[in-house]
């Protein structure tokens, strides 16, 4: 089974075609989501089986799952064999649970009610600028998922996943080793300090978070085997922070927040660098591309605009808010995916 069926190209479509096409995407995660929370990829991973297996596998009435497992090898997300039998593909090996990279618990999050009912009311959003999901779920993003825990797992889990993918991209492609002292601002577990350490040994850390996060990185930090190099401090960025590091690292915390509060945050770290001539801001976010070009930042910005009032920013807007703070770009990070945008005080070379 090598070969993969997927959708008619797009573009061969119709236009009235096409648009009916783009109102599927529900109906598509949908089938995207059952498929994961079933567990379908794993249950291939020694090879093809038939639907009343896999529906006895997973407890699922047969006849349901044949249609949706139907819809999503037309989308290549399965083979269908003219046997009956579903195999993976490259798309669904990615939703296997025991694999480098797993989607899984992304697709399972993307999935979620936190996510989706926020997206049914994206019209609140636009008519009057307030987060749509404190008008479906009546308060705050993360008391939400303190009294959930099963969706703030779920949260963590997929959050987890993906600060594995996006740390390798961002090591890969910048210099954290020009720092010997570097503090991880709003650094949650200490995986991206742990990466950091691991990797350029000549570096020592700071992790600084609220206290039952920071509690968390200590053991992560440890069984790293980083302790040694690292200390991890109860605090919180929009008061005084750590002096003396060398460099002062963001990661995906600026797009939670809308522009007023994200000049507050900045103006704490401008503060931080004041004693140190050539310290550096790391700015670790998604930096969003030219208008009318796709990039996924532009619905990751829906996604901070929904659950919290934040953005994501491209390289104007970025310029103004560290403008606002006292703050310079100093680097050209590139457009339309995740990037470091290194910064110092305006006032120094």
């Amino acid at each position: 089974m090598t070969g993969v069926v997927g959708p008619p190209m797009a573009g061969a479509l119709p236009p009235h075609v096409r648009l009916l096409l783009l109102t599927d995407g529900t109906r598509i995660s949908r089938v995207l989501h059952v498929v994961a929370e079933l567990g379908i990829a794993d249950e291939l991973a020694d090879g093809p089986l038939d639907v009343p297996t896999l529906a006895a596998r997973t407890d699922a009435h047969t006849d349901s799952l044949g249609r949706v497992l139907r819809v999503a090898a037309a989308f290549g997300l399965f083979e269908e064999a003219p046997d009956g039998r579903y195999g993976l593909t490259e798309l669904s090996q990615a939703l296997r649970s025991d694999v480098p990279g797993s989607q899984r618990d992304m697709v399972l999050y993307n999935g979620d009610d936190v996510m989706w009912r926020s997206y049914g009311r994206l019209i609140h959003t636009v008519r009057t600028g307030e987060p749509a999901f404190e008008d479906v779920f009546g308060h705050g993003f993360f008391a939400h998922l303190e009294q959930n825990p099963r969706t703030g797992a779920l949260f963590d889990r997929a959050m987890t996943g993906m600060s594995r993918a996006t740390t390798a991209m961002l090591l890969d492609g910048f210099d954290f080793g020009r720092f010997t002292r570097i503090t991880d601002v709003g650094g949650g577990h200490g995986y991206f300090l742990a990466e950091v350490l691991k990797r350029h040994p000549g570096s020592t850390g700071t992790l600084v978070d609220r206290p039952a996060v920071a509690e968390e990185a200590g053991k992560l930090l440890d069984a790293a085997g980083v302790a040694d190099r690292a200390e991890v401090v109860a605090g919180d960025f929009f008061e005084a922070l750590p002096p003396g590091a060398d460099a002062y690292v963001l990661k995906a915390v600026l797009h939670d927040w809308d522009d007023e509060h994200a000049v507050r945050i900045l103006g704490r770290i401008r503060e931080a660098l004041a004693d140190r001539p050539g310290g550096r801001l790391l700015i670790c976010e998604f930096l969003v591309g030219p208008a009318g070009r796709w990039d996924r930042g532009k619905l990751l910005d829906l996604d901070m605009m929904l659950r919290f009032g934040g953005r994501e920013r491209d390289e104007e807007q970025w310029r103004a808010l560290l403008a606002a703070a006292g703050l310079e770009l100093v680097n050209d990070p590139v457009p339309g995916r995740w990037a470091v945008l290194e910064c110092r005080p305006a006032d120094t070379g």
